[in-house]
Formats: structure tokens, sequence, C-alpha cells
């Protein structure tokens, strides 16, 4: 995992992150199009997260700090690297972040169909709050959102 490499998403990387997505995340979203994911970057460019390897997408997570909460979404990896620490690394860096920006506690949006993803979230030491339940509103009179 040495070589794995971590950095921010540029705004270049949104037409290869939303095709890395239909191959690696399970879901989709309303923000799922090149426009959301530069709004994303634009708006906190450290917030969308790549793992790569020679210059190859092999995993994202946006970790999102709205100065009172740490959210993360879209924890994927490239179905050919999974189980080889890559959303260990991802979630580190994702920590990291939020440890630095001042965040307390992280939270992640996981679909509750999505058994790998529940053992991944798990393993990392995140455990889900039953007590909670997301609602959500488009705001574009588009379709519900599927996924995180």
């Amino acid at each position: 995992m040495n070589d794995l490499r971590i950095r921010p998403a540029a705004p270049a990387d949104a037409r290869s992150v939303l095709a890395f997505w239909q191959l690696a995340a399970e879901g989709t979203s309303i923000s799922d199009d090149e426009a959301g994911v530069a709004r994303l970057i634009a708006r906190d460019p450290d917030a969308l997260l790549l793992a790569e390897r020679g210059g190859v997408l092999l995993g994202s997570v946006i970790a999102g700090f709205d100065g009172w909460r740490c959210h993360l979404y879209r924890l994927a990896v490239h179905p050919d690297a999974r189980r080889q620490g890559v959303a260990r690394a991802l979630l580190a860096a994702a920590e990291a972040r939020f440890t630095a920006l001042g965040g307390r506690r992280g939270d992640a949006m996981v679909l509750e169909r999505n058994e790998r993803a529940h053992r991944t979230w798990r393993a990392a030491g995140y455990a889900p709050e039953p007590q909670w339940r997301r609602w959500t509103k488009p705001l574009t009179g588009g379709p519900l959102a599927t996924g995180p």
C-alpha cells in the first residue's frame, strides 16, 4: 500500500469520478452529474478525496465538514482493489482532515441494503445509531436520491 496516493479531487477529475462511481459505488444520487461534482470541488476543494495507484483511480470518499458535523459519503473502492486497505487509507485521510478542522465525530451515509459496506464501516470503528433516520426532500423537483 506504500504506493497508494490519497489526494483531493481537482475540477478536471469530475467526469472520471462519475464513471468510477458507476463502477464502484452502490446507489445513485441527484447530485451525480458533472455540475454536482464540480460544485462540491469548488465549494470545498479538499472534501472529495481520491485514492490512486500509478495514476489509476482506486477509491473515493467525500469528507464534508460544515463547521459542526463531519459527514462521510461515497466511500467506494474499485472492485479489483477491495480488501487491500484502500478504504482504510481513505477513511484515515478523511478523519485527519476532520481533526485538523476541529471536527469531533464522523458520521457516514451507508445504504441499508449494502451489507458489504456495513462490514467495512464496522471494521473502521463506525456503528449505526438506530435512533436516527435520514429524511430527505429533493430541492430540484427531481427524483429522490437512492443512495448517498
